[in-house]
């Protein structure tokens, strides 16, 4: 006969032996038991999480009340935790959670500790019986833990605890469901690249008001539309906030839907002899900062949104040097008394990469036009009272040479930048379309909008709806799309531009890779990538399908 298992002896037995017996678990052949199994081990599971949330919260409680984790040079228990457990910050903060809201309901805890209720469960009942004067959340948990294990649903629960607070609180201040407005919270926290994880608690009004938004833009489309209900609603609160945006209800942002901040260097527009990379390197950026689109996602926003180009530059120190050199070596000194200008007070500006030595005879002083002896030295300038011989670099303090350079810096900023500056020019010579509007000094121009208001009027009239087969989207809270893309040198113009929803213009055209093409009638086909399903519009109205 076998042994019965021996009770751990201590802790830190109890410790070893569920590490085996979770490797035992993890190790063994789960697949060829009986589904009846299977389903007691799920079961024992959670009745082991259960166990498991009370005995941290246990053992974090008393380590807290020790300053334990000051031993190890951290300031708070959720620190600690999350530097030597390795877990995440949310993940750290959840178990000091517990190990609050547990030394609060106390008996919460022992029904946990005993495996009779789940951590979700005992979750909700803590937050029910927060909302009960101090006195009472102990009958009120011992009531709930106790229906809880006479087999009552969570649903029977919840109705439990609102009667309890209802008679609880009936007759003092802050009675009513007014009460629950206090208890109203959401987080949006931002995670890799600019994507987000919401989380919150919604009064009833909010979340009724939240309800009706969600079911009327997230339904499906269509038939192609292939989205989990997850998804729909993503996408219906992102639809949301945009048409908010968009009808200038939003204050600070003047109806405009997307500004896109157009990053190019001077270096680039330097090096492009037309439009076509400029827009190819703004589309590869990389998105390091919250706010920054790159690929596909960057090609659909500038379909329609307003573009702000930003020029900016890199100090050369080398070219700096350079620029300092050949100023002494073609100009005399302004006399004995006179200081060198000092810089300017503005902060130095970015030096243009024409300025690298590399330039060459541009940045050499100019030839003096007066006819010279055929060969030999030319003649230095004619002696006189006060005069004095050029000075040679060498001659000059450090101090005089670093006032020099700033001033010669400040010059050449006053150059690049500006209406009329080098950086203007060239954005303007591009060509391109999205990068030519007026410059401000080197680093941003003014807004200007991709589609004109004609062009987008004119494609509303033609599309009153969105121009995907069989989507009932009205044109005024569509994007306008360019048919081939700005990318690929596809013009705004009007054959070029139809209006699309957001699902259809973001989602279906440029992520699932779907084609759209416009007819001459006004009709669209809409094609899959692999091109076995098309999607056929009727024509506009009053014209032949």
């Amino acid at each position: 006969m076998c042994d019965s298992p021996r009770e751990p002896a201590s802790v830190e037995a109890g410790l070893a032996m569920l590490d085996r017996a979770l490797d035992v678990l993890n190790a063994g052949d789960v697949a060829s038991l009986p589904t009846a199994a299977q389903a007691r081990a799920l079961r024992m599971l959670e009745r082991a999480e259960a166990k498991h949330t009370a005995a941290r919260a246990r053992i974090l409680t008393a380590f807290a009340a020790q300053g334990g984790y000051e031993n190890d040079g951290q300031g708070s228990p959720r620190v600690w935790l999350k530097w030597q457990t390795r877990i995440t910050s949310g993940a750290a903060a959840g178990a000091v959670a517990w190990m609050k809201r547990l030394a609060a309901h106390p008996v919460v805890a022992q029904a946990l500790a005993s495996g009779d209720i789940s951590p979700s469960w005992a979750r909700a009942l803590c937050a029910w019986n927060d909302r009960l004067p101090a006195g009472r959340r102990d009958d009120a948990d011992a009531i709930l833990t106790s229906a809880a294990t006479a087999g009552a649903d969570l649903v029977g629960l919840a109705g439990l605890a609102r009667e309890m607070y209802e008679r609880s609180c009936a007759d003092g201040p802050g009675s009513g469901d007014d009460d629950a407005f206090d208890d109203r919270y959401l987080r949006l926290g931002i995670t890799w690249r600019g994507a987000g994880r919401t989380e919150g608690d919604l009064t009833p009004g909010c979340a009724a008001a939240l309800s009706a938004v969600l079911e009327a833009l997230g339904k499906r489309t269509g038939p192609e539309d292939t989205r989990t209900a997850g998804q729909r609603r993503h996408d219906a609160l992102e639809e949301a906030c945009r048409r908010l945006i968009a009808a200038g209800l939003v204050p600070g942002r003047a109806g405009q839907s997307r500004q896109l901040m157009v990053h190019i260097t001077l270096a680039q527009l330097l090096g492009m002899p037309g439009g076509g990379p400029a827009e190819a390197a703004w589309a590869a950026a990389a998105a390091q900062e919250h706010g920054w689109l790159a690929g596909a996602e960057a090609d659909a926003a500038r379909c329609d949104s307003t573009v702000v180009p930003v020029v900016t530059g890199h100090l050369d120190p080398g070219a700096l040097d350079r620029l300092t050199e050949v100023f002494l070596a073609g100009h005399e000194p302004a006399g004995t008394s006179g200081p060198l200008p000092a810089a300017d007070p503005v902060p130095r500006p970015a030096v243009s990469p024409a300025l690298r030595p590399e330039a060459g005879p541009a940045l050499r002083p100019a030839a003096d036009p007066s006819p010279g002896p055929a060969a030999g030295p030319s003649p230095g300038p004619a002696a006189g009272p006060g005069s004095r011989p050029a000075a040679s670099p060498g001659s000059l303090s450090p101090q005089t040479r670093q006032r020099l350079a700033g001033a010669l810096l400040a010059m050449a900023a006053r150059t690049l930048s500006g209406p009329g500056g080098l950086a203007a020019h060239l954005r303007a010579g591009l060509g391109c379309g999205i990068l030519t509007s007026a410059s401000l000094p080197l680093d941003v121009g003014a807004a200007i909008e991709t589609i004109p208001a004609h062009l987008r009027r004119a494609a509303a009239i033609r599309h009153p709806r969105c121009a995907f087969p069989g989507c009932e989207q009205p044109a005024s809270v569509c994007d306008i799309h360019h048919l081939v893309p700005r990318s690929q040198g596809g013009p705004t113009a009007l054959p070029n531009l139809v209006p699309l929803c957001s699902f259809h213009h973001l989602t279906v055209i440029h992520r699932w890779g779907w084609t759209l093409t416009l007819h001459p009638d006004g009709g669209t086909t809409a094609t899959n990538p692999d091109g076995t399903r098309t999607l056929h519009s009727h024509g506009p109205p009053g014209q032949a399908a």
